[in-house]
């Protein structure tokens, strides 16, 4: 096993052939830019964002969903801070606040049992948006309002699984030489669900933590491993190989998978969570959102998302598009590339 130091000279010296290393997860991208892993490495070493901002990639009739909701009496639409600006096709849930839309920013989703137990003549709608780190968390508020009898309590979901959508990057880009997998996902559906992908398209993929050394060690091993179809856990405090089976249980329980929209992308394959059986009649018409309309003309999220763009190379970044006045969903998100970078370069 080399040192760090040895680790760094590698990195630093590389010569070989380009490498372009995609970082599936938004945290690692502001990760690696809070550590500055871009300045420790060779020039033939390229880092790319990926899809893995579940912000970034929520379809734009799903915001004009929850804003027609948010204006529909005894209607209130409960979400987290960062859903507020994403701009659907005329405006954002914040915009729609303007003109008397009930929206609520949420700090903790099961905030939302109490509110509707004291209040039952409001339709209280989740905007259940996230991977399968947050997924189960609508599970189980689901199946606390079911033993409660809660009929108020509503989801409108834009839950979705990242493994489909690195299949979508490998079968339509075959350009990535190696994927830091996301820590956070990685917890719940452990390190081995990584490996069918990474034998069919021989590709090294290493589930790596936050820190400097976790994100230096992660890159090693992709260079060291460039063409093999392997696994590797760097984040064995963490992360097991089957990661956590109550929490994939639960969402077994309340989700079925089937094909679901990415802003950007379009349809991909069983790749969003539904709810299902006795747990359907708490759904907002999620089945119905299956269309997207193109992004604004000249925001390249669907390129900077697919590893072909870097944000800096949009027309539109630190101009037309910034955290203030976002003109495409990457810049919205804290876990958004465009975001990310628009805070830590030099515009």
């Amino acid at each position: 096993m080399k040192n760090q130091e040895e680790i760094l000279k590698q990195l630093k010296n590389y010569d070989g052939p380009p490498l372009k290393i995609m970082e599936v997860c938004g945290t690692h991208t502001a990760a690696l830019f809070r550590n500055g892993i871009h300045s420790l490495l060779s020039p033939k070493i390229q880092l790319i964002s990926g899809p893995g901002c579940p912000v970034c990639v929520t379809p734009t009739q799903y915001i004009d969903r929850l804003v027609e909701i948010s204006l529909t009496p005894h209607h209130q639409v409960w979400t987290f801070g960062d859903m507020m600006k994403v701009p659907g096709e005329e405006e954002s849930l914040s915009q729609a606040m303007g003109r008397g839309a009930q929206v609520h920013m949420m700090y903790s989703p099961f905030q939302v049992l109490e509110a509707a137990l004291a209040n039952p003549d409001i339709t209280y709608v989740l905007a259940a948006v996230g991977f399968e780190t947050t997924t189960p968390l609508y599970a189980q508020i689901l199946k606390e309002a079911r033993e409660k009898g809660l009929k108020n309590i509503r989801l409108l979901t834009s839950l979705k699984q990242i493994l489909p959508a690195m299949e979508w990057i490998l079968s339509h880009r075959n350009t990535i030489d190696g994927f830091l997998c996301p820590g956070h996902v990685s917890t719940i559906i452990g390190w081995k669900a990584y490996q069918p992908l990474a034998e069919t398209y021989k590709k090294p993929m290493v589930v790596a933590g936050f820190t400097g050394t976790h994100l230096l060690k992660a890159i090693h091993r992709i260079l060291e491993h460039g063409g093999e179809g392997k696994v590797f856990n760097d984040y064995p405090g963490v992360v097991s190989e089957e990661g956590n089976l109550l929490a994939k249980q639960l969402m077994e329980e309340v989700f079925q998978p089937e094909e679901a929209v990415w802003r950007g992308l379009g349809a991909i394959v069983d790749s969003g969570w539904y709810l299902k059986g006795p747990f359907a009649v708490y759904d907002m018409g999620s089945y119905d959102l299956r269309k997207d309309k193109k992004l604004p003309p000249g925001c390249l999220c669907r390129e900077v998302i697919i590893g072909d763009n870097t944000p800096a190379e949009c027309p539109m970044f630190g101009t037309e598009c910034s955290p203030n006045h976002p003109y495409g969903p990457c810049m919205v998100s804290e876990e958004g590339a465009c975001g990310i970078w628009y805070g830590r370069i030099s515009i």
